[in-house]
């Protein structure tokens, strides 16, 4: 049971100690300057712009002038003029129809 009282002493101790304050001692000296800080590594390239649009197509061109007229063509000549046939003569071969009535 010894080590027990004293075991409880010394907690008691602690808490009460942690009861009272002390004033601030004087600052400590200050700290030495860092080192530098790595190079970062350097940015990625942009990428590639896009494609420009198809431009317009042009306008219809106009309809070209109609060609004039051409000159009439000369007139034929007349042909030539036909001959009389021949005078027949009568053999009395000749069949006539005559409808009913």
């Amino acid at each position: 049971m010894r080590y027990s009282k004293m075991f409880i002493v010394a907690l008691a101790t602690l808490a009460i100690g942690g009861c009272f304050t002390l004033p601030a001692g004087p600052p400590g000296p200050q700290g030495a300057t860092g080192d530098t800080g790595a190079r970062g590594q350097a940015g990625m390239s942009g990428g590639v712009g896009a494609t420009g649009n198809t431009g317009a197509t042009g306008a219809t061109g106009n309809t070209g002038a109609t060609g004039d007229t051409g000159d009439t063509g000369a007139t034929g000549n007349t042909g030539a003029k036909g001959r009389t046939g021949t005078r027949g003569s009568p053999d009395g071969s000749t069949v006539v129809i005559v409808p009913d009535r």
